[in-house]
């Protein structure tokens, strides 16, 4: 069974003290309001939540950033303010990741535990 082809779309911002992340949505509303900022955020962002990597650039584990932490980094927690900073100073990056292929029924392939060894 294909599954797949989906893709992620992130700005991320390389901090003093570790790096954030935003998704986005829809790449092309984003890229208007980047001309046009009368355009709501909400329009094109994924989820009104900043994630951290914890200085793994744009790889590695998401986390949400703290209020703490993004005290630090951008001297406010509010997330409009951050989100607003982190699109603005961030780099766009768009990842795909490919189709999956699966077994359709492994019910199917027999087991060693009832003595069918099943063939593939």
């Amino acid at each position: 069974m294909v599954r797949g082809n989906a893709s992620m779309t992130k700005v991320h911002y390389k901090g003093k003290e570790d790096d954030f992340l935003v998704f986005v949505d829809d790449v092309e509303t984003f890229k208007k309001w980047q001309k046009d900022r009368s355009i709501p955020m909400a329009h094109f962002i994924s989820t009104y939540k900043v994630f951290v990597t914890h200085k793994q650039g744009n790889q590695g584990q998401y986390d949400g950033a703290s209020h703490a932490t993004l005290d630090n980094e951008f001297g406010t927690h509010t997330d409009d303010e951050v989100i607003k900073k982190i699109l603005e100073a961030g780099n766009l990056q768009e990842s795909e990741f490919p189709e999956r292929s699966n077994s359709k029924n492994d019910a199917q392939q027999g087991s060693i535990v009832n003595g069918q060894t099943g063939s593939r």
